[in-house]
C-alpha cells in the first residue's frame, strides 16, 4: 500500500513539472524568408555580388591579354623574358584565384552583415510571443537550435560556479 502511495506522488509530481515546462518550435528559415526586408537584402546582396564580378572580370580580362601578347610574342623572346611573362602570368593566376576565393568570403561576410538585423528582429518577435504565450523553450525547425529560452531554465551560472570559475562582471 506504501509503494502505491509514493508511486501516485511520484506520478503527480512528475506530471506537475512537465506542465510547467512549455516546449514550442518555429521556422526561422520561413519567417526570415516571408519578411519583406529579405528583399532589400537580397537586391543589395546582388548588388554588392555585381560590383565583386566587375573588379574580377577587370582581372580576368587583363590576364587573358597578357597571355595573349605571350603567345603572340612567344617566339620572338628571348630566354629570360620568355621566364619572366611566365612568372608574371603565374602571379597574375594566383592573384585570380585569391581574389575568388576572398569574394567568396566576402559575399558570405555582407550576405552575414545584411541579414543580422532580420534575424535580431526574429528573435526578439519570438522572444515576445514566448512568453505572451508562457512557453519556456522554443527550438527551430530547422537545426533543432534555441530560438528563446526561459532565462530560469539556464544553469550556466550554476555551472560556472561549480568548476570554479569566476564570471565575469556584465558590460553595461
Amino acid at each position: 500500500m506504501k509503494s502505491k502511495i509514493i508511486f501516485i506522488a511520484i506520478a503527480l509530481l512528475s506530471t506537475i513539472s512537465i506542465a510547467q515546462s512549455k516546449v514550442g518550435t518555429v521556422d526561422s528559415e520561413y519567417i526570415i524568408s516571408l519578411m519583406p526586408e529579405t528583399k532589400i537584402v537580397s537586391q543589395r546582396s546582388q548588388n554588392y555580388g555585381a560590383k565583386l564580378d566587375s573588379s574580377f572580370s577587370i582581372k580576368v580580362k587583363s590576364y587573358q591579354a597578357k597571355v595573349e601578347a605571350f603567345k603572340n610574342n612567344e617566339k620572338t623572346l628571348g630566354e629570360l623574358a620568355k621566364q619572366a611573362d611566365i612568372k608574371e602570368l603565374t602571379t597574375m593566376e594566383d592573384d585570380i584565384k585569391k581574389y575568388q576565393q576572398n569574394g567568396n568570403k566576402l559575399m558570405q561576410l555582407k550576405q552575414n552583415e545584411l541579414m543580422r538585423p532580420l534575424y535580431t528582429k526574429l528573435s526578439e518577435a519570438i522572444a515576445t510571443v514566448s512568453k505572451a504565450n508562457g512557453y519556456t523553450q522554443v527550438l527551430t525547425i530547422t537545426g533543432n537550435e534555441f530560438a528563446y529560452i526561459d532565462n530560469k531554465f539556464d544553469i550556466t551560472e550554476l555551472v560556472l560556479k561549480n568548476l570554479g570559475v569566476a564570471i565575469p562582471a556584465a558590460k553595461e
